[in-house]
């Protein structure tokens, strides 16, 4: 007769310290801030005595801080055909391709060419900015000099973190596209949005998008802006990036989504404060991988206030942070206590860099 099967219960007790499973942590820095739209004035203030243009001391003041990052972005708004092409102001800009120079090095490695102004200078205009940026080391997005160009996946990596970034602008101020030529501009929709992040969605630990889009000079985001914000957010877009205002707008957090309505003007020759006031926000992309599991996180969220500062002849420009300002009037800081406000309307929370100083 066979005996029954036995299990025995009394399971020895393992006392030894069970292994861990360590996390790795990776960081990338990211500093954003809003356009560079240069105005003759602002172009002229850079010809040099042999006829050439240098634009780094636009930039001297704020290098320092731009070039601490990982990726630096900005809107470069007036196209750079450079001088060849015939430089030119409003409603049809053209910039010299020394501005670039300057804003690469100053750190800058992130660049949106998509904007209402995008088509300024027609088709040439865009092949001979495209030209110029494919030479630098910079992501550049939103115009083609070719529709080959659009099927290069804009994906970059930094200290370990993958990222995509895209930009899009909801007008040419007009100026239509032949479908046969529709590469040249990414014209926002809904279903070409879906589109290019479905193809970088899986491969990718973040997503960003700068939009062009919304309503000049204007405090808060338009029915435009918050619709396509929410589409966005939808499709998985991690940070969105918006300009077109030139002025600040507030911050806003959907879902996971961290949403930046306007950095307003970074530099120009616009008049009137809220155009010569904008923001650099800056944060920090932190990576966490446990075993093969990773989470990703916005950390670090921080605001700095920058102005572009000119003499009464509109020359000298500089782009100035906030404590670099000597002596701000009263009217500087009623407008910094004004846009700090203003970017908590949604309840977002942030840490102030380069404060106004009250004390004198």
């Amino acid at each position: 007769m066979k005996k029954p099967f036995f299990i025995d219960t009394k399971i020895p007790i393992y006392e030894g310290t069970m292994p861990t499973i360590s996390t790795k942590k990776e960081e990338v820095t990211l500093v954003m801030v809003g356009d560079a739209l240069y105005h003759d004035a602002c172009y002229k203030d850079g010809y040099q005595a042999d006829g050439s243009y240098q634009f780094y001391s636009h930039l001297e003041f704020i290098k320092p801080f731009i070039s601490q990052f990982d990726l630096a972005y900005y809107n470069q708004e007036s196209i750079l055909g450079g001088v060849e092409l015939g430089l030119s102001n409003y409603p049809r800009f053209n910039s010299p391709q020394e501005v670039g120079d300057a804003f690469i090095d100053a750190g800058f490695n992130l660049v949106s060419t998509a904007n209402n102004h995008s088509l300024d200078k027609g088709k040439e205009g865009i092949v001979r900015s495209v030209s110029y940026f494919r030479k630098q080391p910079v992501l550049m997005q939103g115009t083609c000099d070719r529709i080959a160009c659009q099927s290069v996946l804009p994906i970059g990596e930094k200290n370990g973190i993958t990222y995509a970034f895209f930009a899009y602008t909801t007008s040419t101020n007009g100026i239509s596209l032949s479908e046969e030529e529709d590469y040249l501009v990414n014209l926002y929709s809904f279903s070409r949005a879906q589109n290019d992040i479905s193809k970088v969605k899986d491969l990718v630990d973040v997503i960003l998008v700068s939009m062009h889009w919304g309503e000049e000079y204007t405090a808060f985001p338009n029915e435009e802006e918050r619709t396509i914000a929410r589409e966005l957010s939808s499709l998985g877009v991690d940070l969105v990036i918006g300009s077109h205002p030139h002025v600040i707008q507030p911050i806003e957090k959907i879902q996971d989504t961290l949403v930046f309505y306007s950095l307003g003007n970074f530099i120009s020759a616009q008049t009137g404060m809220d155009q010569l006031v904008g923001i650099a926000p800056s944060l920090t992309i932190l990576k966490e991988t446990r075993g093969d599991q990773s989470e990703v996180s916005f950390q670090n969220l921080s605001i700095s206030f920058t102005y572009t500062s000119y003499d009464s002849n509109y020359r000298h420009f500089r782009v100035l942070l906030f404590d670099q300002i000597e002596e701000p009037s009263e009217t500087f800081q009623n407008l910094f206590l004004k846009k700090v406000e203003l970017l908590k309307t949604y309840g977002v929370d942030f840490q102030l860099l380069h404060k106004l100083d009250f004390s004198s």
